[in-house]
């Protein structure tokens, strides 16, 4: 979720399909194709090819739009060549672009691109243009993605060897462990060295440090789970009211009803940031142990009005996030005791 176009009527819709090598380009008229093109995936290339498209078809920032999906860094060099060149970008997730398109058959580059563009123009009104993070949040993004690597590394190494305890020699288990102590210990310091130059960047900047502190304030929210919240937002700027976190972190509940035949449990979607879901339900696990009106709302669910366990862990999730974006709303850290005033934003469970 980025930036509504309300203002701009768009003519040319440039669909972009990314791969590591090569990038098939197509441009679309009032659903017919004019120009289809391959070129490498490299900045001097983007940059001509770009420039040499805009002088044949005599398109302006004005009437032209770029969608791409999201393809991780592989989309690094088309991106910041179109933010140079000033042209409206569109990054969407894959899933969305193929729900959008209806049944699909067969798959090529060059038709992948093909519906990027008719993606775009279908969408045209209702077009979400990307926001750029600051390059401090892209700095953090990737050393949280270096620490993730670290942890799984480290957990690869630890965990089979505590397993052989009990059914291997003693004799053999020990020469593992001494095999293998450096590269543990290595990895360790390493993760170390990581999460210690991830507070420091978050630290030296003035906003970021300012949202970490309002989130970290609300009781069992770490700064793991609070980076996680700041990168996946782009400091609240993407994602910015609780009704949309929830959807995007996996944990507001919806039903699936037709008619009066199907009726199914009201359920969380599969379709979430797994990652922020997963962050959001340590921290409730936590919060259900230790945080006494949480606890007393996990008893009183769980234990007088009989709900499921993983209904009412969800309803904490929720009620954690709400929690953090009423804090950066308001700009106030956290407080126990507050005089309560209803939102509009969700109905929170009670």
């Amino acid at each position: 979720m980025d930036t509504l176009n309300k203002t701009k009527s768009y003519v040319y819709f440039i669909g972009i399909d990314i791969s590591k090598e090569t990038l098939d380009i197509a441009v679309m008229v009032r659903r017919s194709i004019l120009v289809h093109n391959t070129i490498s995936n490299e900045p001097k290339a983007i940059k001509d090819h770009m420039v040499n498209l805009k002088a044949s078809l005599k398109f302006t920032t004005r009437n032209a739009v770029v969608g791409m999906e999201d393809t991780g860094i592989y989309g690094n060099h088309l991106i910041n060549k179109l933010k140079t060149l000033k042209i409206d970008t569109v990054v969407d997730s894959p899933l969305r672009v193929k729900n959008s398109l209806g049944l699909i058959r067969g798959k090529t580059d060059k038709k992948d691109a093909e519906r990027i563009a008719l993606y775009l123009y279908k969408s045209r009104d209702i077009l979400r243009l990307r926001v750029p993070k600051r390059p401090i949040i892209e700095q953090l993004a990737g050393l949280s993605t270096l620490r993730k690597r670290l942890q799984s590394l480290h957990i690869a190494m630890r965990v089979p060897l505590k397993e052989n305890t009990g059914f291997v020699k003693k004799g053999l288990i020990e020469q593992n462990n001494r095999l293998c102590s450096r590269s543990i210990d290595a990895l360790r310091l390493d993760i170390q060295d990581v999460e210690d130059s991830i507070e420091a960047t978050w630290k030296a900047d003035e906003e970021t440090n300012r949202l970490m502190t309002l989130i970290q304030s609300v009781p069992c929210v770490g700064p793991v789970v609070a980076l996680e919240i700041l990168i996946c937002t782009n400091e609240f700027k993407n994602v910015r009211t609780i009704k949309q976190f929830a959807s995007y972190a996996g944990v507001a509940p919806f039903p699936y009803k037709s008619g009066t035949t199907v009726s199914k449990k009201t359920r969380t979607s599969k379709i979430a940031n797994k990652k922020m879901k997963a962050l959001l339900h340590c921290s409730a696990v936590l919060a259900k142990r230790f945080i006494p009106d949480i606890k007393a709302y996990y008893h009183r669910k769980m234990d007088i009005e009989g709900k499921h366990k993983m209904s009412v862990l969800n309803a904490i999730r929720l009620k954690i996030a709400a929690r953090v974006y009423s804090c950066v709303k308001n700009n106030r850290l956290y407080e126990k005791k507050h005089e309560y005033r209803p939102t509009t934003d969700l109905d929170l469970p009670t």
